[in-house]
């Protein structure tokens, strides 16, 4: 993706008008317990009840519904380990056009099921970067359809960020908005939603420390792409990507790097309090908040609940 197809803030607008007939506009959920825990009044954006069950869907069907009819025709193809995938499965199901998604080994069994649901093909590859993109570009020449990469890709972005200007419109004013980050999509239109109707709110991006390239990048200006993730937050394991990276960049963002262990401490208490099971990718958002009491204290603070595709066989404290 060329600097030049960088997507800008009023493209948040025009992907929540494009998608309006498909996304669902998700509820804002409350807890004073977790106020207190925070020190902090919280505002959860539930992505989780997004079609889907992420907000990928937001920018999969911003993707595919701004692709010519001619275009469309041929179908989408994209590398996921689970959300975006079945969110581009869904996506293309509401334009009537075929789906593949290259899935790596080893993804979670329940995301995995999500796609098949929505209608995609599956094509299976080797777990590694190298691997996905290889097999996409075997699908694009076997099949002629568009990629729709799962964080790089403009109209992804844009379409993403439809999420934190709901919140926003909602709830709003905010303090900061706390949103997870892996490859940067989410990350990347909520900074151009902040910038388009909120830009005095802080932009915080919540990172395991197992995969924390973006903090690094950020920290010294340029991306590291060599990081090798190690984090049970497996939505959140791809390398921050050019123009997310740029995106964020430019919008002062700040990154909490948070443990798996609190990570999944703060799983629980979403379920414990909420009532909502949610994945650790998303949990991550609450943990980062309260691994940093005097940074959001009294503050008005956002988050975004990314998704609750969840293996319920595979729970982080079975066993325990």
């Amino acid at each position: 993706m060329s600097p030049v197809s960088l997507p800008h803030a009023h493209d948040v607008l025009t992907a929540a008008a494009r998608i309006a007939g498909h996304a669902v506009v998700t509820p804002v959920l409350r807890s004073r317990t977790l106020d207190a825990l925070a020190g902090a009044s919280l505002a959860f954006k539930a992505e989780h009840l997004q079609r889907s069950g992420a907000f990928k869907f937001r920018g999969a069907c911003n993707a595919v519904w701004a692709l010519p009819a001619a275009q469309a025709a041929a179908g989408v193809v994209t590398h996921s380990s689970g959300n975006h995938g079945a969110a581009l499965a869904l996506a293309a199901r509401t334009r009537g056009i075929a789906c593949h998604v290259v899935v790596p080994e080893g993804a979670v069994a329940a995301k995995l099921a999500n796609i098949v649901r929505h209608g995609a093909t599956l094509w299976r590859c080797a777990p590694t970067l190298q691997a996905r993109e290889a097999m996409c570009a075997q699908v694009q020449a076997e099949t002629g359809a568009t990629l729709v990469h799962p964080y790089a890709d403009a109209q992804v972005i844009a379409g993403q960020g439809t999420a934190a200007l709901e919140l926003i419109h909602a709830e709003g004013p905010f303090d900061a908005v706390v949103v997870p980050v892996g490859g940067g999509g989410l990350a990347a239109g909520t900074a151009l939603a902040l910038a388009q109707v909120e830009p005095q709110a802080s932009l915080v991006l919540a990172e395991p420390a197992g995969a924390a390239d973006t903090a690094r990048s950020l920290r010294e200006g340029q991306r590291h792409t060599g990081l090798v993730p190690d984090t049970i937050c497996d939505g959140l394991r791809g390398i921050v990507g050019a123009p997310n990276f740029e995106l964020l960049r430019r919008a002062g963002a700040e990154v909490v790097v948070v443990e798996d262990a609190a990570t999944v401490e703060a799983m629980r208490l979403a379920w414990q309090v909420l009532k909502q099971l949610i994945e650790p990718s998303s949990a991550i958002a609450l943990a980062a908040v309260l691994a940093q009491p005097r940074r959001f204290a009294g503050q008005r603070v956002g988050l975004v609940v990314s998704g609750g595709n969840v293996d319920i066989d595979a729970l982080p404290w079975s066993g325990a």
